[in-house]
C-alpha cells in the first residue's frame, strides 16, 4: 500500500496545493494534525484535508482553536488561531472537536498521532534525532489489543522532517506542509510504502508571496509571513 503522509499543514492552502498536485499516485493519504493555525486559509484547508486524507487526527491548533487565549504568550500562535476561530463553521469546528488523539491505519499496523504518542505527553516535540528513545513507547503501543504487526508510527509537531529505523520499526515526521522549520522553506510530506516499508521524504516549492500577500490582507502578525521565506 501507498500512503501519502501530511501534517502541520497550518491554513497554508498554496502549499497543501502544491503538495497534492506534486504527490505521486497513493491509495489512501492520511494527516497526522494540525490542519489549522498560523495561515490565513483555515476553512479552505480544512475542507481540503477533509476531502482527500481517509484518516486525520488532532494536532495541538485543532485542540486549542475555540480558546485561543491558551496561546497569548505566542503572538503569532495566538492571532492565527483567532483568524480560525472567526472563518471556521460551527459544523468544521466540531470536526475538529471530535477528531481522534491517535488513531491506525494500514489494517492496524501504523500508528498515527500529532506529537509524543504517550498520552500524558500529548504536546511533547520528538526531533528525528530523539526517534530512537520512542522505542520502549513503541514497544507499548505493539502490545494494544488491536496493534497486531505495528510496523511503525507517523507523526508531527516539530516541522521538521525525518524517517528513522527503531527496533524494526519505521518512525517518520513527513514534516510541515504549512510552515517548515528545518531550513527548507519547500513545503514537506512524504509517502509511505507500506509493504516495502520505506518511506520517499518530499518537498516542493510554492507560491510564498500568495499567502504573505494574504497574511497581510488578513491582518496577521508579519512574521507569519516572514517565516516562510527561510523555513523557520
Amino acid at each position: 500500500m501507498k500512503v501519502g503522509l501530511l501534517s502541520d499543514v497550518h491554513a497554508n492552502l498554496p502549499a497543501l496545493e502544491a503538495v497534492l498536485e506534486d504527490m505521486p499516485a497513493v491509495d489512501v493519504i492520511v494527516c497526522a494534525g494540525d490542519v489549522v493555525g498560523y495561515n490565513p486559509w483555515p476553512a479552505e484547508c480544512l475542507a481540503r484535508v477533509r476531502e482527500v486524507a481517509a484518516a486525520t487526527v488532532r494536532g495541538n491548533h485543532d485542540r486549542i482553536v475555540e480558546t485561543p487565549e491558551r496561546y497569548r504568550a505566542n503572538r503569532m500562535a495566538e492571532a492565527g488561531l483567532e483568524h480560525a476561530k472567526r472563518e471556521l463553521s460551527s459544523e468544521q469546528l466540531a470536526w475538529l472537536r471530535e477528531l481522534p488523539r491517535a488513531t491506525r491505519f494500514a489494517d492496524g499496523r501504523h500508528h498515527l498521532v500529532h506529537s509524543h504518542p504517550a498520552p500524558d505527553r500529548e504536546d511533547a516535540y520528538v526531533y528525528p534525532e530523539e526517534f530512537p528513545a520512542l522505542d520502549r513507547h513503541l514497544e507499548e503501543l505493539a502490545g494494544e489489543e488491536d496493534a497486531t504487526d505495528l510496523e511503525g508510527l507517523v507523526l508531527g509537531h516539530t516541522h521538521v522532517q525525518g524517517a528513522r529505523s527503531v527496533s524494526g520499526r519505521l518512525v517518520v515526521n513527513p514534516g510541515s506542509v504549512g510552515q517548515p522549520r528545518d531550513g527548507d522553506p519547500d513545503a514537506a510530506y512524504a509517502v509511505l510504502d507500506t509493504d516495502a516499508g520505506e518511506v520517499d521524504l518530499r518537498r516542493v516549492g510554492y507560491d510564498v508571496d500568495r499567502v504573505a500577500e494574504a497574511v497581510e490582507r488578513a491582518g496577521l502578525p508579519e512574521r507569519t509571513a516572514e517565516r516562510l521565506y527561510r523555513g523557520e
